[in-house]
């Protein structure tokens, strides 16, 4: 099973242009991602700089698209990086969650992404037809 890890850093939302975490927090998060990477878990990770450095929003009405630039002030939760994990079960994913070193009052947010034994026999056919071998590794383990 694949589980998107979404960070929710709560500096993110004060945060100006040009921010960046301080060392020890960095060296705090690689010890961490690197004990994904040899558990053998780690499908993908990255950060994100802050809205301030640069954020835009793209809506759709109509069949028309909109850019608004940010930041947007508005925004409570801000998501400030990622990592995608290949787990056996739920539990092990939240597991994992729960060792993420992270900040009081901030939040990590799991998510287990589509496999293609979610869809319809029909929709996996079309799916393996269209993507062909891209899909092959979204396979139940």
């Amino acid at each position: 099973m694949r589980f998107m890890m979404i960070m929710y850093p709560k500096i993110y939302q004060t945060a100006k242009a040009g921010f960046v975490p301080n060392m020890k927090d960095m060296e705090k998060m690689g010890a961490y991602n690197d004990a994904l990477g040899k558990a053998g878990v780690l499908l993908a990770l990255d950060g994100l700089t802050p809205p301030a450095t640069m954020s835009a929003r793209v809506t759709f009405k109509d069949g028309k698209s909109k850019v608004t630039d940010g930041p947007f002030t508005e925004a409570k939760e801000v998501v400030g990086g990622f990592w995608i994990i290949q787990v056996k079960s739920v539990e092990e994913a939240l597991e994992w969650a729960s060792r993420i070193p992270g900040q009081d009052n901030e939040m990590v947010e799991v998510r287990r992404l589509f496999d293609m034994t979610d869809f319809e026999p029909d929709t996996q056919k079309y799916i393996q037809e269209r993507f062909g071998d891209e899909w092959a590794e979204t396979k139940p383990q």
